[in-house]
């Protein structure tokens, strides 16, 4: 059954798990944080607890986005699969270092390091793609690890609700550990290979149609030999990818405490609407993996995508209705899902095998923005009494510099996929 289709096994799987649990690891502070017991284990009270919350994301994502940069270099020369598993004893370590840490100060630290640990994950993963993937299912590829970057959230925020509400907020951080220990890193130790060539299992055929991408890259569009960096484009997408990361993760790391702080909601019902906005981000991306491989048109697709979050994020502020509101900001996050996906595929697009690690570090550097998102946001909500309406205003403008971002390359794709059609045209005249 998976003859001809054994990269799907041996890849696509270990990555979705890699994020599915990753981004537990990640976000799951936006649960933990929402717990009286949390904040005054570690002294995050008084008038300035929101600024002190908002730090532990921005020290987190400062470090996870400068070590993008590290990362991608250090994948281009070691390979994806043994940077990988070095990541996954540094998040280990620093989940069970989490649920020890009887400090604000310690707990910092383990923020930090955890930064830097999972700051290889989309250098991995873009450089997993690109070597073991066909060009042409680059959109499915991508689909396949982000589908694990959204629904592990989704189930995690169910789970860790339960997990504190059972027992304590540190067997949260023990739990998250134990599925590093045993689950993540066995399946890159036993699964994964740097390159297919490497693989004892993949076939001849197999190969040969992974490859054939990159012949048909050289014959089609041979500028593609220019580095990634002297493409225009690749600077829109990654100035996108800056306003994606400021508006996910101020949504995202904010979004329990909105609605239990804002909107009145119990715990349970907290989870149950901060389950259902990852999983607006799931299905954002999966319609958009099966759109951009369609429509040919994703830079269209980005500049939708920010004009639906401002438009979501406006309804959030005004509308009366609890429900309604958080159901719109989850929508607002669900669009983001799909802007990071989209950003990720024309990362692939415009760089090639060998400095696809530069290029996803590069991108990856852009989630620096969502610790000052966290930090600004939590510092806005202490100047504002805790109101959140200040700071859902600056998310506003922030998503309409990112449709205005977009705008400059849809000219651009328009233009080549007219171009692309030309020959087909010609031979119907």
């Amino acid at each position: 059954m998976l003859n001809g289709q054994k990269r799907w096994l041996y890849i696509a799987v270990p990555i979705f798990f890699f994020w599915f649990f990753g981004q537990i690891d990640k976000v799951g502070i936006s649960i933990i944080q929402t717990d009286p017991e949390f904040l005054n284990a570690l002294g995050m009270t008084g008038d300035d607890k929101n600024a002190k919350i908002g730090l532990l994301s921005f020290v987190f994502t400062i470090a996870y986005g400068v070590s993008n940069l590290f990362w991608g270099f250090i994948i281009d020369k070691l390979g994806a699969r043994k940077t990988a598993i070095a990541g996954l004893f540094v998040w280990t370590l620093t989940m069970i270092m989490s649920g020890f840490a009887n400090s604000y100060e310690m707990f910092l630290i383990s923020r930090v390091i955890l930064g830097f640990g999972e700051g290889m994950m989309i250098p991995v993963s873009g450089k997993m793609i690109s070597n073991w993937f066909n060009k042409r299912e680059l959109g499915r590829a991508q689909a396949s690890w982000l589908t694990g970057n959204y629904l592990g959230p989704a189930t995690g925020a169910i789970v860790l609700v339960l997990v504190i509400s059972l027992l304590h907020w540190q067997a949260a951080f023990f739990m998250l550990a134990a599925f590093n220990l045993f689950i993540n890193i066995p399946m890159f130790i036993f699964m994964t290979r740097n390159t297919p060539e490497e693989h004892p299992r993949i076939s001849k055929d197999e190969l040969a149609f992974i490859r054939q991408s990159e012949d048909e890259g050289k014959e089609i569009a041979p500028s593609e030999k220019k580095s990634f960096a002297q493409d225009y484009r690749f600077w829109i997408v990654w100035f996108g990818m800056l306003v994606c990361s400021f508006l996910f993760f101020g949504i995202s790391i904010w979004l329990p405490t909105y609605l239990i702080e804002a909107k009145g909601f119990e715990k349970e019902g907290m989870s149950s609407i901060t389950s259902l906005s990852w999983l607006f981000a799931l299905g954002f991306v999966l319609a958009c993996g099966f759109l951009a491989d369609k429509t040919r048109r994703p830079s269209l697709m980005a500049s939708i995508l920010f004009s639906l979050t401002a438009v979501f994020l406006t309804v959030a502020v005004f509308i009366p209705n609890p429900i309604m509101a958080g159901l719109c900001m989850g929508l607002a996050m669900g669009c983001q899902g799909g802007v990071f996906h989209l950003s990720n595929m024309l990362m692939i697009k415009y760089s090639t095998p060998e400095t696809a690690g530069r290029a996803a570090g590069l991108i990856g550097f852009t989630n620096i923005m969502g610790g000052f998102s966290s930090y600004i946001m939590g510092w806005l909500r202490d100047l504002s009494g805790g109101d959140f309406s200040t700071s859902i205003a600056m998310l506003i403008f922030t998503a309409i510099l990112g449709f205005g971002a977009y705008i400059f390359s849809i000219k651009r794709e328009a233009a080549e996929l007219h171009l692309s059609s030309l020959p087909a045209q010609k031979i119907q005249v």
